[in-house]
């Protein structure tokens, strides 16, 4: 059997647009004289739907297209996930379900039997869990279809198994020759080469073929990959499709018949994660900006490192002629970020705005407090001259219709160092969850190919400059240090004792954590961030904000 795997990015919610792009890719499938195609989890809807499900009639218009796929598509079969009613009266009102279906005919149908309740999954809020595992003959293959973290629970490779079966072990016992996973598996930094030594290992386990089909796109903070592949019964990947770009590969069931090398049908992926990670910016802002609506971004030109980024993603994402930079220095900003920000700008070749802050500065001081020292300026006349230049990038985005890009990096987000309503103003935090180091490493990625941020960028001492002679130093760890201990307590979930042992000073670890734990109420009104690292800000990290646990002291005796 010859199958088509179709990575696609579809709208959430956008039925017409979905039902369009799935026809697209069961047309090209026909073309390539596939017997069958299959689409990720939840296709119909888009993932995740979130609480759109609570909405009858989003569900019923779901159903409405899969009606509408089955009556249109003839001369292929086709697997697709959506949403289907719970007919019982007790239990969650729906499924997450896939269909098999061909010549207008509805031949099998399963429902999803492990619901993830953890980090941006919310599977449980919503759906039933189905209660049997059932495989399917389908043109001379018994076809064990799973949907994504069905087959995330094998007893040989999870170490801590959160759920009490195996869904693809019960489709092996129950005759299934053929593994199909159908998923919407987000991405993080170094999540790959586990997904492929798992699905790699299953398929060589059971000696059976698996296919892994993923969404690809982002929505809203959460990116997916694609990396959709297949893998033979000796757990050998024979087909994968690209990464962080819609796609389709080929794969078919019997060797002999397999037309090309196992190398053509291997598309090309990143080849570290320091490009993956900037794959996945480039396009998270731009299925961010576009499924928003908007077509323009405009954001903060400083001359320093985090914004120098942010306005390469943009241009990459968006186009250079959609892209407006606005520098806005004060009497604190040193000539060579001023001409660093042109400099960049010329270099993308997008429009640069400067606007001077320094009188309205002086303004806002005057009529606030005469004993305000400019020669020292305090924390909140720092403030003050962020949120000048929030308001400011505020109102080219209402002026033009623009999508205001926040510029902060996870590190500084981490521990506050940032401003609320001033530098955290935007509709999109493009680089908040990448760590200061790794902002750097993409830095000199993107120049490896040519000199795109000048190099006076990359290597000057980084500052905010809202003081004289201001460096982020003055008021934090270095950031070689500062990022491992903020991986340790927000990523790894170690304690204060953990990370000591791990060679940091005491003193330096709890102000870190002091610092991440007094600062949630900031990151709550942030702008929504990619997700790039296995635990964000946001959806996936949820902790209360007025709460007296440090983690430092002990209970009393």
């Amino acid at each position: 059997m010859k199958i088509a795997i179709a990575q696609i990015n579809p709208i959430i919610g956008d039925f017409n647009y979905n039902f369009d792009k799935i026809m697209n890719f069961a047309d090209r499938a026909k073309q390539l004289s596939c017997d069958l195609i299959v689409f990720p989890e939840l296709v119909i809807t888009g993932y995740p739907p979130r609480d759109l499900l609570e909405k009858k009639d989003f569900v019923e218009a779901n159903l409405k297209c899969l009606n509408k796929l089955i009556e249109s598509i003839h001369g292929i079969g086709v697997i697709c996930g959506f949403v289907d009613k719970n007919p019982d009266k007790e239990g969650k009102a729906l499924y997450n379900s896939a269909a098999l279906f061909e010549n207008s005919v509805l031949l099998h149908q399963v429902k999803k039997r492990l619901l993830p309740n953890y980090d941006v999954f919310d599977d449980s809020r919503y759906f039933e869990p189905g209660l049997s595992c059932e495989s399917y003959t389908y043109k001379g293959r018994r076809i064990g279809l799973t949907i994504c973290e069905d087959i995330w629970n094998d007893r040989d490779i999870i170490k801590k198994r959160i759920y009490h079966l195996d869904p693809v072990s019960l489709l092996i016992q129950d005759g299934a020759d053929l593994i199909i996973n159908i998923s919407a598996s987000p991405f993080y930094v170094g999540k790959n080469k586990l997904k492929t030594d798992m699905l790699g290992s299953i398929a060589g386990k059971y000696n059976v073929p698996l296919l892994y089909v993923n969404q690809v796109g982002g929505n809203d903070s959460i990116l997916f990959d694609g990396l959709s592949a297949a893998f033979d019964q000796h757990g050998q990947i024979k087909a994968r499709a690209c990464d962080f770009e819609e796609d389709i590969v080929v794969f078919d069931t019997e060797p002999q018949k397999r037309e090309h090398s196992p190398e053509e049908n291997l598309h090309s992926i990143s080849g570290s994660d320091t490009e993956s990670i900037l794959k996945a910016l480039i396009m998270g802002t731009r299925d961010y900006a576009t499924k928003c609506g908007f077509s323009k971004v405009v954001l903060g030109l400083s001359g320093g490192i985090d914004s120098a980024l942010t306005a390469y993603i943009a241009t990459k994402a968006m186009g250079r002629d959609n892209v407006l930079a606005v520098s806005m220095p004060s009497m604190y900003t040193a000539e060579e970020n001023i001409n660093d920000a042109e400099k960049l700008a010329e270099n993308l070749g997008i429009e640069l705005k400067e606007i001077p802050i320094e009188g309205l500065f002086r303004e806002f001081t005057r009529l606030l407090s005469p004993s305000f020292n400019e020669s020292n300026p305090t924390v909140a006349q720092q403030n003050i001259q962020a949120r000048i230049r929030g308001t400011i990038l505020m109102a080219f985005s209402n002026m033009h219709g623009s999508l205001l890009l926040s510029t902060g990096n996870k590190s500084e987000l981490s521990v506050g160092y940032c401003t609320l309503y001033g530098d955290m103003s935007g509709g999109l935090a493009v680089i908040a969850d990448v760590p200061k180091t790794i902002v750097y490493d993409i830095a000199r990625f993107i120049n490896s190919e040519k000199e795109y941020i000048p190099q006076r960028i990359i290597e000057k001492t980084p500052s905010a400059e809202l003081k004289p002679n201001q460096t982020d130093q003055d008021d934090l760890p270095p950031y070689e240090i500062l990022d491992p201990v903020l991986n340790g307590y927000i990523e790894e979930l170690k304690g204060i004792d953990e990370l000591v042992k791990m060679g940091f000073e005491r003193s330096l670890v709890e102000d870190v954590v002091r610092r991440v734990d007094q600062n949630e109420y900031k990151r709550r009104q942030a702008p929504p961030a990619l997700k790039v690292t296995s635990k964000a800000f946001g959806d996936g990290r949820r902790y209360p904000l007025a709460q007296g646990y440090t983690g430092i002291e002990g209970l009393r005796d």
